[in-house]
């Protein structure tokens, strides 16, 4: 079958592959265009196949609200290179994935929620556009983390989408519940509450703080010791956890005091940086 330079043309402005690509996936469908579409991705799967040892250090967090079922979803999506996560179509994935989870169903993996329809695209589902862009770009795409949060929830992702917080709450004070999830973006607290540290860190932290007591102080009482080394202790879990630390918009208060005055209970923190799992 004859395929044209307009039919091919065309079908490039579609699909953004090289010409030739285009042009033979349509020979080879006789002119169908959703058949020589899954032949390109078929073809392409084939090429990333090969390739899925890259490292993928960039990408982008996204939130999305759906505020009047009091629903949180925020996925991270990871490529290869910074421009990638900044094109256009790239953010519009990462969108989708976010508003799907939120709107959706809900979904318990990755690959549950990529098999689910893309917002706002009939008949195409978040796989196909997936698969659509990674067969465009030829960058490895990786979709690493979804969370779903039903419920009141402060949510917050900083200018670069390198940054994701969200934090359930009990109360109606969502606007203090985003005030604090923008301060958990800028101080990064390992934990949000003293009982949430790791018990290994306090203890090693406790004896590093002992030694440094004992030697700048050998000549005072155990007693008075334990005091010193307590207090240092106290100034190590305000600053290592949300609710003991300063709250950046009133340096006078605790993120503890604000919560209370602000009549909100933080049940969680999620505070995700980009490409960090831990």
């Amino acid at each position: 079958m004859d395929i044209s330079a307009s039919q091919v043309k065309a079908f490039r402005d579609k699909t953004g592959l090289p010409m030739m690509d285009c042009k033979r996936a349509l020979v080879e469908a006789n002119g169908d265009e959703e058949k020589a579409l899954e032949i390109l991705r078929k073809a392409g799967a084939k090429t990333m196949a090969g390739r899925t040892d890259r490292e993928t250090e960039s990408g982008r967090i996204a939130i999305f609200t759906d505020t009047k079922r009091q629903v949180s979803a925020m996925v991270e999506l990871l490529c290869e290179s910074a421009p990638v996560s900044n094109t256009e179509e790239f953010i519009l994935l990462v969108n989708g994935l976010a508003e799907q989870l939120a709107t959706g169903p809900g979904a318990k993996t990755p690959e549950e929620l990529l098999a689910q329809p893309f917002p706002g695209k009939p008949n195409v589902t978040l796989k196909q556009f997936y698969d659509d862009l990674v067969n465009k770009i030829r960058e490895v795409f990786r979709l690493t983390r979804i969370i779903r949060i039903e419920g009141p929830c402060g949510a917050y992702v900083h200018h670069n989408a390198a940054v994701g917080v969200l934090l359930p709450i009990e109360g109606t004070n969502i606007d203090l519940g985003k005030d604090i999830s923008m301060h958990v973006a800028s101080m990064r607290p390992q934990a949000l509450s003293e009982k949430d540290l790791d018990p290994a860190v306090i203890e090693k932290e406790r004896q590093f703080v002992v030694e440094q007591v004992k030697t700048q102080n050998a000549n005072k009482p155990d007693n008075i010791i334990e005091k010193i080394v307590d207090g240092k202790m106290k100034s190590f879990f305000a600053e290592r956890t949300l609710l003991g630390q300063q709250f950046v918009k009133d340096s006078a208060k605790t993120v503890s005091q604000v919560c209370d005055e602000g009549k909100i209970k933080i049940k969680e923190m999620i505070h995700w940086i980009l490409g960090r799992l831990t």
